[in-house]
């Protein structure tokens, strides 16, 4: 398969490369597309053949839930069933947005599109280039991030072509997603809200709609069990993950910096090559390696916003061990490290 590359405009999108773009969903072909989020990799969701190519274009577990992405409010009537009271008050808050929620879902869902579960998860994006795409094709695009299973999520069409190349009929160009973190997931299908993946939209702002919410209970814990089935994506598996081994360091700022400057050390007199992922304060603390500065902790939209390029950027310069600052204390601490741990698998240093 010969993958096509389309550049757009976002302030002046060309209609008729969406409209091809379109064409190719309605005919049960892979397109990948921006979101504010990251890059999703869509196709009809409904038609379960389609669905069935996503799942085997990035080598993902059929378990694992794809996310419908929709255009209208109306979708839900037909997507959803039983009572969508709490949803609809967050869709109303938040659509259109980093938001994905978990409903109970209608007969016309199938099965391959929610892992089997009997939820399905649907978000409407923000991206003008996303919009105009579902607006167009008249489908409800089930879109998880557009990588290779496993690998960092895609923040610009170049990560995507490098894990897609050959494997999907088009990518459309439409620049570096403003967040960089897969939207927030919440489970709105019992009567107390559940975040199962934490995102640019928080805890907090879900209990300014709700009165009360709270998360998943191992949310930054790896699954105990293999026949854990997850609800949302990126629940079970491994995600995000570089090709070096990731290890995050927690601690004192102080202490942090010594053991991942020792670890360092250690690495390089074996002859590996250490990437060290540091922030704007301590960039000047690390000594050897190739260190690189994810953002500084005063903002931590730019941190989000940097994580998976860094990742993907040490993978080009083949870092054998990869070592790691914590990110706790900050305003969407939770979903940092809920991305970071899992990349990587769950290895942690307390010092």
């Amino acid at each position: 398969m010969k993958t096509k590359f389309i550049q757009l405009d976002c302030n002046n999108i060309d209609n008729t490369k969406i409209t091809e773009a379109a064409e190719i969903l309605k005919q049960g072909g892979l397109v990948a597309f921006p979101t504010e989020t990251v890059y999703g990799l869509g196709a009809d969701g409904l038609n379960e053949e389609a669905s069935g190519k996503i799942y085997a274009a990035k080598g993902r577990p059929s378990d694992n839930p794809l996310i419908l992405h929709i255009s209208s409010m109306k979708a839900l009537d037909a997507l959803t069933a039983g009572d969508c009271s709490l949803g609809r008050k967050l869709a109303e808050a938040f659509w259109p947005g980093p938001l994905t929620l978990i409903f109970k879902k209608s007969s016309l869902v199938p099965l391959t599109t929610t892992g089997g579960l009997d939820t399905v998860a649907i978000r409407m994006p923000a991206h003008p280039i996303a919009y105009e795409l579902i607006r167009q094709a008249g489908l409800y695009i089930a879109a998880p991030s557009a990588n290779a299973s496993g690998r960092p999520s895609p923040t610009t069409a170049a990560h995507v072509l490098e894990d897609m190349d050959g494997r999907i009929d088009m990518i459309l160009d439409g620049g570096s997603a403003d967040i960089g973190l897969e939207s927030t997931i919440v489970d709105v299908s019992a009567e107390i809200p559940i975040i199962l993946r934490p995102g640019y939209i928080t805890l907090e702002d879900i209990i300014g709609i709700t009165g009360e919410a709270e998360y998943d209970k191992g949310l930054l814990h790896k699954p105990e069990s293999e026949d854990f089935k997850p609800k949302a994506p990126g629940m079970k598996y491994k995600h995000y993950a570089p090709r070096g081994q990731l290890t995050i360091y927690e601690g004192e700022s102080e202490a942090v910096v010594r053991a991942i400057n020792q670890a360092a050390e250690e690495k390089l007199k074996e002859g590996y090559r250490v990437g060290i992922l540091a922030t704007d304060e301590t960039l000047t603390s690390y000594q050897k390696g190739l260190i690189k500065t994810i953002g500084t902790r005063k903002d931590e939209k730019t941190i989000a916003a940097g994580l998976f390029k860094i990742l993907r950027d040490f993978d080009g310069e083949q870092a054998d061990y990869i070592y790691s600052e914590s990110f706790y204390d900050n305003h969407l601490g939770q979903a940092i490290m809920n991305r970071l741990l899992k990349a990587a698998g769950y290895h942690i240093e307390k010092v």
